[in-house]
């Protein structure tokens, strides 16, 4: 992050990698393109999708039965609550520093934390969400249906409004000349809660799954989760393929999964030492530039994923325009993947740096959860070639789980004359995405 908020994730840099950049770089490839060649060979039918008629889209399924809140979900709502209203405590009462854990609780436990909660249980968010709870008590106090609201969510709108809400947040830490100032990031979560809340009301419960950007943001990961639920609504296990196969493809999905990729990425660039000269020797502002970069890799990432979908030979089953978001669902591991390299030191330290300034909120010097004392151990700064092998092995894994995804949907959505030469698009697509991904990471 930029400004001097929270620079833990930088750790671990070419360097420290216990082979070469370019032999990293070059393993990657190697190992999308055997297990491309693999697939080809051994998966010549889809175990994910038996056609577009089974290819989700809210649109056209029913309205899902609405089950009576569990013990074990009311409890989880509590704790959103108590959450959000700590936050908006340390917010509105805390002191304009970064010792202030407004920031850790916003920039490390929702934006980083959400990730990993998220592979490991779920879409947690949709789970602990405040504005849902905030939305069901009004409604309730109103005489009203949380569920309906006073009118049904357009569903050419889809993702949009989650998608323009990440950019928003990613532009505010990565761009923004005051990522810590107090009244800057207590500005954009006014704003975030006043849309919610508005949103909710107006469209019910149903715009959250759709628009509210931490629940996309936590649903779209939280399909690699290997905990799901069945049609009744038990948890159970799954493989982590068979719940990413099933995010929806709405009309937004693109715009998402490149925000998230795209922004990522830029936080690399933004750190490597070539950006950084450029920036201090341009005549142009700095925060131009910054824009401008940032722009370029989330409208370049959607393009260029677009591009490499809409090549792909189709049958006149399908239009080549439905394409990008038919096969947006396999980018979701490369952005998990980028996610988990590039913050995890950073999750790590600075949230447990935050953890102990969370029982000082107000710089009292209070101790109310007894972790005032807790002190990050700062691990892999003394085993960085550890931490240098867990980003190869997170970047590589996210992409030949997501090689896997795009050819069991494309066998699926091709004519059988295209399904291995209409994969090479989208292949080249990704071998650049891997390539270029581990170059940013490891030069930052």
């Amino acid at each position: 992050m930029t400004g001097g908020v929270l620079e833990a994730h930088g750790l671990g840099g070419q360097a420290d990698l216990p082979i070469s950049l370019g032999l990293a770089i070059s393993g990657a490839v190697a190992a999308l393109v055997i297990s491309f060649t693999v697939l080809v060979v051994a998966w010549r039918s889809p175990r994910y999708a038996t056609g577009l008629e089974v290819l989700p889209d809210e649109a056209e399924s029913p309205e899902r039965p609405r089950r009576v809140p569990s013990y074990g979900l009311v409890a989880l709502r509590i704790i959103g609550l108590f959450g959000f209203a700590f936050t908006a405590w340390t917010a509105i009462a805390g002191e304009n520093q970064l010792t202030n854990p407004f920031f850790g609780i916003i920039y490390v436990w929702l934006w980083v934390g959400i990730v990993f909660a998220s592979i490991l249980f779920g879409p947690v968010w949709r789970a602990i969400n405040p504005m849902r709870t905030v939305n069901a008590g009004l409604a309730r106090l109103t005489g009203g249906d949380p569920d309906r609201g006073l009118y049904d969510y357009p569903a050419w709108l889809g993702h949009w409004p989650a998608a323009i809400g990440l950019y928003s947040f990613v532009w505010m830490e990565l761009v923004n000349r005051t990522p810590t100032d107090l009244g800057t990031v207590r500005l954009w979560c006014a704003l975030y809660v006043a849309a919610m809340l508005v949103g909710g009301a107006v469209f019910g419960s149903r715009f959250y799954e759709y628009a509210d950007p931490f629940e996309v943001y936590s649903t779209l990961v939280g399909s690699l989760s290997v905990l799901g639920r069945d049609e009744d609504g038990r948890i159970r296990l799954r493989s982590p393929l068979a719940g990413v196969a099933s995010i929806p493809s709405r009309a937004g999905l693109v715009a998402v999964v490149a925000v998230l990729f795209g922004s990522t990425a830029f936080d690399s660039f933004g750190e490597s030492t070539y950006w950084i000269r450029t920036i201090q020797q341009s005549s142009v502002n700095g925060l131009v530039l910054n824009n401008l970069a940032l722009l370029t890799f989330c409208v370049g990432a959607a393009v260029i994923f677009s591009l490499g979908a809409a090549l792909t030979g189709v049958g006149p089953e399908v239009r080549r325009r439905e394409l990008p978001r038919r096969l947006a669902h396999s980018i979701v591991p490369i952005v998990a993947g980028y996610i988990v390299a590039h913050y995890l030191t950073l999750f790590i330290d600075v949230g447990t740096q935050t953890l102990a300034r969370a029982s000082d909120p107000l710089g009292k010097g209070w101790d109310i959860l007894g972790t005032a004392a807790v002190e990050p151990s700062y691990w892999f700064s003394y085993h960085p070639t550890v931490l240098a092998t867990i980003k190869v092995l997170a970047v590589v894994v996210g992409h030949v789980t997501a090689a896997v995804l795009a050819h069991d949907r494309a066998i699926a959505l091709l004519p059988r004359r295209h399904q291995i030469t209409g994969q090479l698009p989208l292949l080249v697509v990704m071998v650049g995405f891997t390539a270029g991904g581990l170059y940013l990471l490891f030069n930052a």
